[in-house]
């Protein structure tokens, strides 16, 4: 019974480091996407400079033709490509978390 609990223990604990369990403010998320509104609509799908992000979360594919999974989002916010710039030194990790949030929410 002991060995139970400590499994169980630590699998909590280690569930609670993932970065998959991070959580984000969807409300601070929307003020970091304010530097992405020059080249992405939050309010449509239709293309700006880049793709319009309404229902990012929702779609089938992301434009490179990947899931739109918070891994796959994450790494091409961190990537960019195709004209977008690179933020993964210039975002937080918390910064990216509370920007997956709010896409979340579109």
């Amino acid at each position: 019974m002991r060995k139970i609990r400590v499994a169980l223990c630590v699998a909590a604990l280690a569930a609670a480091a993932s970065p998959a369990f991070a959580a984000g403010n969807a409300a601070k998320g929307k003020e970091v996407f304010d530097q992405c509104s020059v080249c992405h609509n939050a309010d449509s799908a239709e293309k700006k400079i880049g793709p319009g992000l309404k229902g990012l979360f929702k779609k089938d594919k992301l434009a490179n033709g990947k899931a739109p999974s918070e891994a796959n989002v994450r790494a091409k916010i961190d990537e960019g490509g195709n004209g977008m710039p690179a933020y993964k030194d210039i975002l937080s990790d918390q910064e990216k978390d509370d920007l997956i949030a709010y896409l979340k929410t579109l």
